[in-house]
């Protein structure tokens, strides 16, 4: 399985949401923010990547996006469990211990955080969860 935030894994996720082109509608919260995910088992341990709900459906990659409002910082473990795990406890933890930090608009990103995903949106969530080591 691939590891997550590495190539393998991006090329995984996206054939998930290809195959799921009625899931994962966009978010009601239209944003872009960029993601610095240090301490990554690969690679040169630091990974830039973006997450974007401003098209017909959320979008990862890596790389940033010009012009992002916000800008989530972050180790891979915290990461990997609040992308992954879908672990929206263990995001405020983290952000009020200090390893998530956050500069720019935070006002999206924390309406973002309430919402309540809806079962395709959940599908495809297990399905990455399945493919990510």
């Amino acid at each position: 399985m691939p590891a997550f935030l590495s190539d393998e894994w991006m090329r995984a996720a996206k054939e998930i949401y290809a195959a799921h082109p009625d899931g994962a509608p966009a978010s009601t919260e239209q944003m872009q923010i960029n993601l610095v995910v240090s301490e990554a088992p690969f690679g040169d341990g630091t990974i830039q990547a973006h997450l974007d709900t401003t098209g017909p459906q959320p979008e990862i990659d890596l790389g940033h996006i010009d012009g992002a409002p916000t800008t989530i910082m972050t180790d891979y473990a915290t990461a990997k469990s609040v992308f992954v795990g879908q672990d929206q406890q263990a995001a405020m933890q983290a952000f009020m211990g200090g390893k998530i930090r956050i500069t720019g608009d935070m006002t999206k990103l924390m309406m973002l955080m309430q919402g309540t995903p809806d079962p395709a949106a959940l599908e495809i969530a297990s399905a990455i969860q399945a493919v990510t080591d």
